[in-house]
């Protein structure tokens, strides 16, 4: 069967672009000054018993990041960066992941290696096996694992293109077992381009043992890395062939299991080939990628795309021997390319412009688009060495150790990764609340899977349970009546009045010249102009003294451009307090102190706004915390409210509001006071969600004096239920706790996560 003729014949060759595909990074947890850490597997990623995401290697300090199965470059780069972020900001302050496959120096005595802990004892006894087999050392190496499946509507195009195979499970096959081999054949090429461990750190080779006596390519890929007993030989003719050849090695005892035999391709399938006798290949793994020590996540993107054509190529090309003798012909030459000088142009330069050029022309005879530049490079790193992974690091121990230039790599990246604790990176374009409740869905060990990420709809998944959530907190556990109770300000009102709760007395207008003309009604009275369904105070005007008559219709026109229904309400008069109920418990409150900045004597108010929007927990279009504080008509028309300007020095220690309504997203202060306010408020919020049937709610009270106890009306006043509830002020306030609610959202719908 030839398959470039299949591939010309296949317009759906333009979805290799779409190829299904994962990552596995390896790493070693450091200190921050490059030693191996001596700490357990941090245990706020929870159970290491079904985590899809963090996991422990061959040793306790070897941590794997595994990325979801995603269909583009961009997606899993999306998932790389978010998986990195979760990393970092759960190790302990003090360490960092070491961005190089070698390890750092190991202990002297090879028993001081500590294994994995895992829960399973079966799993730790394999470890031992291992370390027993051979030695503890090899086993710190380190590498990038790249997951590898065609798209189905290529691989199914290219089966109906074709007559020789009936069944398409074996078609596949055939295909991959293709791949396979012509992968292990020219694999030194991804060892030329990509090879990244030259020189080994102290104590990773045994004083008597063998090593190489200059710096190399790569270490890892080489006969001195991880690999099995001469004895293991492993056919990749036929699948049954492989299947057979590892049954007679565990049988003969030269391996324990299927998974202990070790090659730079693993034939994939979801389950155990060998156990479950499956006659199939769903996917490959690829586990011969050095770790990129330049790239913040251990591989870049174009690595990636040039690693989807290459796999097309592998599948275009003929192979010029029989299976075994193919591959043992590139096991040599990789072997060879692994132990030149990172340094020196490879002898196989030519085969490898060749190689190139080929590539070039597959592209062209199946009009794919969009690979010029990883091409380009890749000739250029053939053509100039010094420009190859391995060149770019061996120049750069010229001027330095490698422990030193790791740990000061290392330290950037954790810099870098850290710099914004509140987003989530990858998903940046998320709202914050969504973004942070990933983060810790992530972190325990919850699947993610974006359903809408405009809709900011997630499935998240513990075992056999799935639960939906939307926009951070909503969900099954709400009925779908209670937002739409809580949408509508005035129907919550009539609810909780009904239920003997104090709020605002109002009017309702749903015609604007009716609400302009009932100016009389409230002349005098301290009142508040609000839309009837709105958030984040949009529309909503605040006097706290009786409004004039151009100030009442201005508020009364901005209202009715947010709603068609307006509500005019008597205006309670105290600092707003937010409180987060969760599952009937009260889980945070916020103090919610309006746009303000303070005096020091020095400053304009200008330049003090500008002072306080430095902070990085204030940004724009609600992907931060706080809000930046403008200085906009409405906060100018406060200022001259105070005979100030814009320009005004205020006095030291004396606050100026900027705003009247106190909304966080209008450059408001959010101050925990959770410990700090009396419990029968607490109590009275927790008793109004209930009212109106809410599971996850943030519920706002007026409150004169938050630690005098509840006596009268006259002690509070709710002025606002929410049924979508911002999270991410509570997570990260302006002053006081940081409450992870975020947590009590997933613990509310997995509540198995508390005993895990």
């Amino acid at each position: 069967m030839i398959f470039s003729e299949l591939l010309q014949q296949t317009p759906s060759v333009s979805a290799i672009s779409h190829s299904r595909i994962g990552v596995e990074r390896e790493s070693q947890r450091v200190t921050l000054d490059g030693k191996l850490a001596g700490t357990d597997h941090p245990i706020v990623f929870g159970s290491r018993r079904f985590h899809p995401y963090i996991k422990t290697d061959f040793a306790e300090t070897q941590l794997e990041i595994v990325t979801p199965v995603v269909d583009t470059v961009n997606d899993l780069f999306h998932w790389l960066a978010a998986l990195h972020d979760v990393v970092y900001q759960s190790l302990p302050t003090n360490e960092m992941l070491w961005p190089l496959s070698m390890p750092p120096a190991l202990p002297s005595c090879e028993d001081q290696i500590s294994l994995a802990k895992l829960p399973d004892f079966k799993d730790v006894l394999y470890r031992r096996y291992l370390a027993k087999t051979y030695g503890r050392r090899k086993q710190m190496i380190s590498g990038l694992h790249f997951n590898f499946e065609l798209p189905a509507v290529l691989v199914e195009a290219l089966y109906r293109q074709q007559c020789e195979i009936k069944d398409l499970a074996c078609f596949k096959t055939t295909l991959y077992l293709k791949i396979a081999r012509n992968y292990l054949h020219y694999r030194w090429v991804i060892t030329y381009l990509f090879g990244a461990s030259p020189v080994a750190e102290r104590n990773y080779f045994k004083h008597h043992e063998e090593k190489p006596q200059k710096i190399v390519r790569s270490i890892r890929n080489s006969e001195f890395g991880y690999r099995n007993k001469e004895n293991v030989q492993v056919s990749f003719e036929s699948l049954k062939i492989y299947l057979s050849d590892i049954e007679s090695q565990i049988r003969k005892g030269n391996l324990l299991e299927e998974k202990e035999f070790y090659s730079s391709v693993r034939l994939r399938e979801s389950q155990n080939i060998v156990r479950c006798k499956q006659t199939k290949i769903d996917y490959l793994e690829l586990r011969n990628i050095d770790i990129n020590p330049f790239e913040r996540y251990g591989i870049s993107k174009n690595q990636i795309v040039f690693m989807e054509l290459f796999m097309l190529f592998m599948l275009w090309t003929d192979e010029k021997k029989n299976g075994d003798d193919w591959i043992a012909t590139g096991n040599q030459t990789n072997n060879e390319v692994a132990l030149e000088s990172p340094l020196a142009p490879t002898c196989y330069r030519t085969n490898g412009l060749k190689i190139i050029n080929l590539m070039k022309k597959m592209t062209k005879q199946l009009n794919l688009n969009g690979y010029e530049e990883v091409l380009q490079q890749s000739q250029d790193m053939l053509i100039d060495v010094t420009k190859t992974i391995g060149g770019r690091m061996t120049k750069g121990l010229m001027a330095t150790k490698q422990s030193d230039l790791a740990t000061a790599i290392g330290l950037k990246n954790r810099r870098v990764t850290m710099q914004v604790p509140y987003q989530l990176n990858g998903f940046v374009n998320m709202e914050l609340s969504t973004q942070i409740l990933m983060f810790d869905a992530i972190q325990k060990g919850i699947m993610v899977d974006m359903v809408d990420e405009n809709d900011q709809l997630l499935k998240l998944q513990l075992g056999h349970q799935i639960e939906y959530v939307k926009n951070g907190n909503m969900t099954s556990r709400d009925s779908y009546i209670v937002p739409l109770i809580m949408k509508n300000k005035t129907a919550t009102k009539r609810i909780l009045v009904t239920a003997g709760f104090n709020v605002p007395i109002g009017v309702e207008f749903v015609n604007a010249d009716t609400a302009l003309a009932a100016y009389s009604r409230f002349v005098g009275e301290p009142i508040v102009i609000k839309p009837q369904s709105a958030n984040y105070g949009r529309g909503v005007s605040v006097f706290q003294f009786s409004p004039s008559l151009a100030d009442y219709q201005q508020a009364i026109r901005r209202a009715f451009t947010e709603c068609s229904t307006v509500l005019v309400e008597n205006f309670f008069a105290g600092p707003e307090y937010r409180f987060l109920v969760i599952n009937d418990k009260i889980k945070a409150v916020l103090l919610r102190i309006p746009a303000n900045v303070i005096g020091d004597g020095h400053h304009t108010v200008k330049q003090l706004v500008a002072i306080k929007n430095k902070s990085t927990l204030r940004g724009l279009n609600d992907r931060t915390p706080l809000t930046k504080i403008s200085l906009g008509v409405v906060e100018q028309a406060m200022l001259k409210s105070q005979s100030l300007t814009v320009d005004s020095i205020p006095v030291v220690g004396k606050r100026t509001y900027l705003r009247k309504n106190s909304n966080i997203s209008s450059g408001g202060d959010s101050i925990d006071v959770t410990d700090q306010i009396d419990f029968t408020y607490k109590e009275k919020a927790v008793a109004a969600v209930k009212c109106l049937g809410a599971k996850i709610c943030g519920i706002d009270l007026i409150i004169p004096d938050r630690l005098v106890p509840v006596s009268s009306h006259e002690s509070y006043s709710i002025i606002e239920a929410n049924y979508n509830p911002m999270m991410d002020m509570h997570c990260y306030p302006y002053k006081g706790k940081k409450r992870r609610v975020t947590v009590d959202v997933l613990e509310f719908l997995f509540p198995q996560l508390t005993n895990l």
